[in-house]
């Protein structure tokens, strides 16, 4: 089934501001609150969902790349809000609510019996693409050095929190006694300590371990682009791995270039060729195709090879492979070659001529890059 958009689900328009994108998710997310409808699953999706439009629309990186190649830029769906985790989600409420729970005031509790999930931090990779790959989408498999909790670590209650991860306070004031909530210092919210670890972990119970990792690079993608893996990246004692970024870089190829879903090929031609005509072969990012070269082909013409580009990366439909024609002038000629030339020079046919059916080098640019 395909994604919802991100700004019909919060009803904003396309231009929302951060604040209006705020108060659209604060709303939605107090209506279809867990703790507000127990046991309801279809408000529980609904719940799931905002909090996937809401992290991507309120990040100004993820924001602008979800505008300019839809759910693709920002994953393809690694955040699909069936799939996202319910602590991960309750973990990001500081930014909306201004820190701690956003639903201490609302329901009495706080998110999941008052302990604040902690996330394990990002890890990004850089993946090198040709333009072969870049335009058909490839399977990678990479190593990742990812730290871990070792399995032969054991954890016990923090005493200080009593495993809530959180500790309160309650301090006198002229208007009675007011209690407050803070992360607790001791675990840093994670409400539990380590008990017993294994030699060659850290502290935390942790370890530095090589992982192979299979990677979905789906076609379209562009130079600077950034996809994400949900849970990839480096875990944390009592919480919830962080994700795994990849920014993909193009390695330029020798001979097509892209210009957004189009390719373009600079085709050399002889003399005899541009004015007898001919069969060429040129490359392709699918191989190598013959064209016709037609009798009396000027010098700076673009011929267009339609859909031989690059799938947009939303599906819509593919570039073309742009040709742009040269005609070679030799350098160095032998003397019997000179002599055939210098008999053309009076040549009245040989004489340029253009007329209004041949277009300058704007026009030509204009009409196929508008």
């Amino acid at each position: 089934m395909s994604k919802r958009d991100y700004y019909e689900i919060l009803g904003v328009d396309r231009n929302a501001q951060a604040d209006e994108i705020k108060k659209a998710y604060r709303k939605i997310a107090i209506k279809y609150h867990p703790d507000k409808n127990p046991d309801d699953k279809e408000s529980e999706e609904k719940f799931k969902e905002a909090a996937e439009a809401y992290e991507i629309l309120s990040n100004t990186e993820k924001r602008q790349k979800y505008d300019r190649f839809g759910h693709q830029g920002v994953g393809g769906g690694s955040h699909a809000g069936g799939s996202m985790n319910m602590d991960d989600i309750f973990s990001q409420f500081g930014d909306i609510f201004g820190g701690g729970s956003p639903f201490d005031s609302f329901f009495g509790g706080g998110s999941r019996g008052g302990r604040r999930t902690r996330k394990g931090t990002n890890l990004r990779i850089k993946i090198k693409l040709t333009l072969e790959e870049l335009a058909n989408g490839v399977e990678k498999k990479i190593k990742v050095n990812r730290l871990i909790v070792d399995s032969n670590t054991t954890f016990k209650n923090c005493q200080t929190c009593n495993g809530t991860g959180q500790v309160r306070k309650v301090m006198n004031t002229m208007l009675g006694q007011m209690m407050s909530t803070s992360t607790c210092p001791a675990c840093g919210g994670a409400g539990q300590m380590v008990d017993q670890r294994a030699a060659g972990t850290d502290s935390s119970g942790m370890k530095r371990q090589e992982e192979v990792i299979s990677i979905k690079i789906p076609s379209g993608v562009t130079e600077g682009m950034q996809l994400s893996m949900s849970g990839k990246g480096n875990e944390v004692p009592g919480g919830i791995p962080g994700d795994l970024l990849i920014v993909i870089e193009e390695i330029e190829d020798e001979l097509l270039k892209r210009d957004g879903n189009n390719v373009i090929y600079d085709l050399y031609i002889s003399f005899p060729q541009a004015a007898l005509g001919d069969n060429v072969e040129v490359p392709t990012i699918d191989g190598k195709v013959k064209i016709k070269i037609d009798p009396g082909t000027q010098g700076g013409k673009m011929l267009r090879l339609r859909g031989k580009g690059i799938k947009d990366i939303d599906g819509y439909g593919k570039g073309d492979q742009l040709i742009h024609v040269n005609v070679w002038t030799p350098k160095n000629l032998s003397k019997e070659e000179k002599i055939m030339l210098e008999s053309l020079m009076g040549a009245k046919n040989f004489e340029p001529n253009p007329s209004r059916q041949d277009k300058t080098f704007f026009e030509r640019m204009k009409e196929f890059f508008e």
